[in-house]
């Protein structure tokens, strides 16, 4: 979900580590497999680019090179940045299924340049490839999905919740370009951290591999892959009518406030403003997304004066 209060320090260190190039965030396995295995369909003939990832130690090239005949990929590309394992260049490595072999550090690539996503060497690869799927920085998080959206590819991320309030994010959700995945905030168990990070707040542990796990439960994946979720129906079991009080006006928009996605009424044909973890549940076809946050006034939607956090107003299509 959102960020806790009681999880801000731990976010916000984790925030700023992620924005220091010489540290490294991993995925765990076990977070890929229970997002992945909801996508299978997609990736049949297709190559797939990590571009965010070392193949040592990336448990998405573990993931898609142990899976390549299952899924019927075509090719797997995997790059890594410089810094990475204090690398003099960035390097990458392509892998066409068990007649191509393991990776070795010797039948790498090596870009000219530090292997950046934002490079030409790596948007060349980002060219020749059908979707993209790793943890990207989390810092560079708004010019990493622009460039994916520049150039039409398909995509499986993981990011920051908060991201979706992003201006550039929401508008490619608002657009039905984007959509959630999945798994968000505890259903994202954590990331693996390297041996100078320190291990902040109540969340923290070291696996039985010896793993340091830092857990802030506060992430999301973000795809444009269909997936069958997003054409489920919420079931909205709540009446405006009769319960006017539990659902007041704002002062600078014509709708109603409803604190919790679960109490939407079924029916009120008018403009709500919810809550921004209604995206994990939206389905395009029930609710049309008509404004993010502001009013007519354009400043931060109001009731009595007071803002709620973080509002998304939307109108169920099925009563128009």
């Amino acid at each position: 979900m959102l960020v806790d209060d009681k999880k801000n320090k731990n976010n916000t260190h984790l925030n700023k580590a992620k924005k220091n190039k010489k540290d490294e965030f991993y995925t765990q396995l076990v977070d890929i497999e229970s997002e992945l295995k909801y996508y299978e369909k997609h990736f049949k003939n297709k190559v797939v680019y990590c571009n965010c990832d070392d193949p040592r130690v990336s448990n998405f090239y573990k993931y898609f090179k142990d899976n390549f005949e299952k899924l019927g990929l075509k090719k797997l590309i995997v790059a890594s940045y410089k810094s990475s394992q204090s690398l003099e260049k960035g390097f990458y490595f392509e892998y066409f299924g068990r007649v191509s072999g393991d990776f070795d550090y010797k039948n790498a690539n090596f870009f000219d340049g530090d292997g950046d996503f934002r490079s030409q060497e790596s948007i060349r690869l980002l060219e020749e490839s059908d979707i993209i799927v790793t943890n990207p920085p989390f810092s560079l998080f708004r010019q990493y999905v622009e460039q994916l959206d520049k150039y039409n590819k398909k995509y499986l991320i993981i990011g920051n919740v908060n991201a979706i309030t992003y201006k550039e994010i929401f508008k490619l959700i608002q657009n039905d370009k984007a959509w959630l995945g999945i798994n968000l905030g505890r259903g994202v168990s954590g990331f693996i951290v390297p041996e100078h990070y320190e291990l902040y707040g109540t969340e923290t542990r070291i696996d039985e591999n010896g793993n340091r796990i830092v857990s802030p439960n506060n992430c999301l994946w973000l795809t444009n892959l269909d997936i069958e979720k997003r054409h489920e129906d919420i079931l909205l079991t709540k009446k405006y009518y009769g319960h006017e009080s539990d659902f007041p006006s704002y002062d600078n928009y014509q709708g109603i406030n409803v604190n919790k996605t679960k109490d939407i009424p079924m029916d009120y044909k008018g403009a709500m403003g919810v809550p921004i973890t209604f995206l994990h549940k939206y389905n395009p076809e029930q609710f049309e997304i008509i404004k993010f946050r502001k009013g007519n006034d354009e400043k931060d939607l109001s009731v009595n004066g007071k803002c709620p956090y973080f509002r998304i107003l939307i109108r169920n299509k099925r009563l128009l």
